[in-house]
């Protein structure tokens, strides 16, 4: 995230970490970078480095439809991260620290939870880097793994179904792009966006209900999925060793959900058929791509109409937005 989480006291995050995790912090410094948590760099008193991230039980509709139901959804995709890591023996997960009684997580407040992270000494790349193709065979060498293990996580995983947990709300804002919105600076930038690429985002959730429909596959053939293995989340120690980080979106899923990010072409999509002895679907690729941009369309629309003020991150959204719209289906 490119702000500091509202309304959050900091003394009770650093009181939270002490009951948790018995962490003495002598210095937190706010790293504003990614999207959908808040992180930090923690020193304790003993010298220990560790990342801390905060979540706002608000603002991840995919785990939960209320703060209770989106704090379960999150301890259980912690959980089966845990599991890969300490059962499946998956080295590349970077796993949280449990706190007293092994939770992953804990309740800062009513809206937002911890948890704890190694420090991982590590380069990580950006959202749309591709990398060459011998990158690229790495990580689909780790998906494969990944996916190998998923009798380790089922019990503790997930379902991540393909419905867009902000649909219903995104085409209501479609339908109210006649009158002005008031939420805050950005508004109307953003339903001017909307009302310029109305027809072709309606056409866009047509076309995802029917790659839907085309690549239908059976709960059976779900693996356990990363969600979003792009190159942001994927980081090189200075051993050469590949990690993934970023575990809020795991679940069982077709492996297609985790392959879109990667894959780039035959060679590509032969390499993990050949390591797994599954066949990838073309279509349920370009489905889990067009799930990705109109799920983000929803999320920054949603942001933007509602009551806010110009912070990094709603400027972030406004720019994503018209990314995102003035892009083809696959987006950037």
């Amino acid at each position: 995230m490119r702000s500091l989480p509202e309304a959050l006291d900091p003394g009770e995050l650093l009181a939270c970490l002490a009951d948790g995790w018995g962490l003495d912090v002598r210095a937190a410094r706010p790293l504003l970078v990614g999207g959908g948590s808040y992180h930090w760099d923690v020193v304790d008193a003993a010298g220990g480095r560790h990342f801390v991230t905060v979540d706002d039980l608000d603002r991840k509709a995919w785990l939960g439809q209320d703060r209770d139901a989106t704090f379960a959804g999150l301890s259980a995709a912690f959980g089966a991260a845990m599991a890969l890591r300490r059962d499946a023996g998956l080295a590349f997960v970077v796993a949280p620290v449990p706190a007293a009684g092994g939770k992953t997580l804990r309740r800062i407040d009513a809206r937002y939870c911890v948890a704890l992270f190694p420090f991982v000494d590590a380069a990580g790349g950006t959202f749309d880097e591709a990398g060459p193709p011998g990158e690229r065979a790495e990580v689909l060498g780790l998906l494969a793994e990944l996916h190998r293990a998923t009798p380790v996580a089922r019990p503790i995983a997930a379902r991540r179904d393909l419905d867009l947990p902000l649909r219903g709300r995104l085409e209501t804002d479609l339908r109210e792009l006649d009158r002005p919105w008031t939420g805050g600076p950005l508004s109307e930038p953003a339903r001017e966006l909307l009302a310029e690429h109305a027809g072709a985002l309606w056409r866009r959730l047509e076309n995802f209900d029917r790659l839907a429909g085309e690549a239908a596959s059976s709960p059976d053939d779900f693996v356990i999925t990363h969600g979003e293995p792009h190159a942001g989340n994927v980081l090189r120690t200075p051993g050469a060793e590949l990690l993934l980080v970023d575990w809020d979106t795991v679940g069982l899923a077709p492996p297609e959900r985790d392959l879109w990010h990667v894959a780039r072409d035959a060679g590509d999509l032969a390499r993990y058929a050949e390591a797994t002895g599954r066949r990838v679907d073309p279509r349920a690729l370009d489905l889990y791509r067009l799930r990705w941009l109109l799920d983000d369309v929803a999320i920054f629309t949603r942001d933007l109409r509602a009551p806010h003020v110009r912070t990094g991150d709603t400027e972030r959204a406004l720019e994503g937005l018209n990314v995102y719209l003035r892009s083809g289906d696959g987006g950037p």
